[in-house]
């Protein structure tokens, strides 16, 4: 089954982000990653409290593929950029089995 992150990102510093740009697609594809969303936009609230700055979603196609490029060392020394230069929120969930047909 899929497995998808969503990321809330608000980003403080950036042009120190964008060496964590320069870096991601790498790797990310190297796990067999593929970006949804990215929202540099506006993000509409339609209900609740939460109110992102920028919505980011990242599939893979699977668990297993999500987590390892996750725990990637390579990406672990990526993310400390992101973490020194955003803020972010970011969760991890498993997708509804794909259909075949």
């Amino acid at each position: 089954m899929p497995a998808y992150f969503i990321a809330d990102i608000t980003i403080h510093d950036p042009d120190g982000y964008k060496s964590y740009l320069e870096g991601f697609m790498d790797i990310f594809n190297r796990h067999g990653g593929k970006l949804h969303v990215v929202s540099s936009a506006e993000v509409h609230r339609i209900e609740g409290d939460w109110a992102p700055q920028s919505i980011v979603l990242m599939a893979f196609p699977t668990l297993a593929a999500a987590l390892a490029w996750k725990d990637d060392p390579d990406y672990v020394a990526l993310a400390r950029i992101r973490q020194a230069t955003a803020t972010t929120h970011l969760v991890l969930v498993e997708g509804l089995p794909t259909d075949p047909a």
